[in-house]
């Protein structure tokens, strides 16, 4: 009898792994939202892309919480802010006792892989934790004939990264046993600089002329730190990640180098979006498609000239923002754009709770699965950003700031206790958009700016920042040099 019972109970188990979704989660390196047509590309056709929006959920104001890479990769698989989970700069592991999202997920009966770019551990290309499989390369990686560790051997793969690492991912996909549930995990290189598409997408945007943004030159009301940025590694007048071989370079005809520089992020990412066709095909032909959750994002937004700045790590809208899509029939049978303003430590609740898994013991996040299927009145309103000042590119200062549904302030501690040596900036969201006026000095703003601050703190504090546990390095301020040839 007991034989019988335990028969039952294991069938019935294995009943539920087979009805549970799978999950293909497609993570690419600094890219903005408006590179994709179904964020508004005039340009950049992503048709692939743009299909599992039209036919699932597009968030049109999703946010990362610190915009740098490793920090949001580890808050996109823990649902914590950076000073919980502790990879606060790009050098840093993650800790091996931090939960994850995939890890739950294996510890719930799901085989995990991973597959490319994983940014948290510069020269570490061993497998981590909560995969099964973990297929990587230390360092950025290479647009061509990157060196990868395979099962424990180093070996150079010929090839074009992105077609490297689909290949990869589907080898194992075509190895699974549709028996039980499984999360591929896939992370492209494309497209964190250096830009470099392959040869048939080179000359694809020749004829298109991209100038500076207006807001390049609207610097007058903005902290003196930003025109101090220009002439460096993370402004538009420096070597523009070696688009620009000759630097400062303030002329006029400069542009072009720019302007390349653009055409080539734009580039890249048409070769995501054949990545994105070649998955697809693969789960439709094995009649897998409507039964795994396909999730497409970035993990940080990246400033391309708005206010005389590339990169990222500054507060500013174009290096936060990231695209966030999610094709699923759990989710929504009909296509939505979500409007509130959800972050990436919502991302590992919301997994966690449409695969049915546990979820995180502790996040600074909120599932928005009842958002997307129900609306939600109680949705977050306004939320807080943080960014601590690296030696290693000493062109942002330590950034603190909150940004609800219609106002964003910004303010940058010295990180020595002593009032701010930087001016702060106010924005009107919902009158400018693009950040242009910076509205600190207004006098009549002055109760809207102490409400921000207040909400500031509120924000930080349920978090666990305060004035002790808020640490943060010493601002040496914007410096020229280089950074070091490895770590670009």
């Amino acid at each position: 009898m007991l034989r019988i019972i335990a028969f039952i109970l294991v069938s019935a188990g294995s009943l539920l792994a087979t009805d549970r979704p799978n999950v293909l989660f497609i993570l690419c390196d600094d890219l903005r939202p408006d590179a994709l047509g179904c964020y508004g590309s005039k340009h950049v056709k992503t048709p692939n892309i743009d299909r599992l929006a039209n036919e699932g959920v597009r968030f049109a104001n999703s946010f990362c919480t610190t915009s740098l890479c490793s920090p949001s990769r580890a808050s996109i698989l823990s649902g914590l802010y950076a000073h919980t989970h502790g990879v606060t700069n790009n050098f840093t592991e993650y800790p091996v006792s931090m939960p994850s999202f995939p890890g739950i997920l294996h510890g719930n009966g799901y085989t995990t892989a991973y597959f490319g770019k994983y940014h948290m551990g510069e020269d570490n290309d061993e497998p981590r934790p909560g995969f099964d499989t973990f297929v990587t390369h230390k360092g950025q990686g290479k647009y061509f004939d990157t060196e990868w560790n395979l099962g424990g051997k180093r070996q150079v793969v010929p090839g074009y990264y992105t077609t490297v690492v689909t290949d990869l991912a589907m080898d194992w996909l075509s190895k699974q046993d549709s028996g039980k549930p499984w999360c591929a995990f896939i992370g492209h290189k494309a497209p964190h600089s250096f830009y470099t598409p392959e040869p048939r997408y080179e000359h694809v945007f020749d004829d298109v002329r991209v100038p500076y943004p207006a807001t390049a030159f609207q610097l007058d009301d903005k902290p003196a730190w930003i025109q101090q940025r220009l002439r460096t590694w993370h402004g538009i007048y420096g070597p523009l990640f070696e688009w620009r071989k000759k630097f400062p370079d303030d002329r006029p005809e400069a542009v072009k180098d720019f302007e390349n520089m653009v055409h080539g992020y734009w580039g890249t990412v048409l070769s995501v979006d054949d990545s994105v066709a070649r998955l697809r095909a693969w789960l439709e032909e094995t009649k897998q498609l409507d039964n795994t959750i396909i999730v497409f994002m970035g993990d940080n937004g990246l400033l391309e000239g708005e206010h005389g700045m590339v990169d990222k790590r500054t507060a500013h809208d174009p290096s936060l923002r990231i695209p966030l899509i999610v094709r699923s029939p759990l989710l929504t049978k009909q296509s939505k754009t979500i409007e509130k303003q959800v972050l990436t430590v919502d991302v590992a609740s919301s997994m966690l709770e449409l695969c049915g898994a546990p979820p995180p013991p502790k996040t600074h996040g909120k599932s928005w699965v009842n958002l997307v299927r129900n609306g939600d009145a109680a949705w977050r309103t306004g939320w807080f950003y943080h960014y601590n000042h690296e030696k290693q590119f000493p062109y942002t200062p330590n950034v603190r700031a909150v940004r609800t549904d219609g106002w964003k302030y910004i303010h940058y501690p010295h990180g020595d206790g002593t009032p701010d040596r930087h001016q702060a900036e106010l924005y009107d969201l919902n009158n400018d958009p693009g950040e242009t006026k910076n509205l600190i000095n207004e006098p009549k703003l002055a109760p809207k700016i102490t409400e921000l601050k207040a909400e500031l703190t509120r924000l930080m504090l349920a978090a666990g920042l305060d004035g002790q546990t808020d640490k943060m390095p010493l601002d040496e301020g914007v410096k020229s040099e280089l950074p070091d040839a490895k770590i670009r």
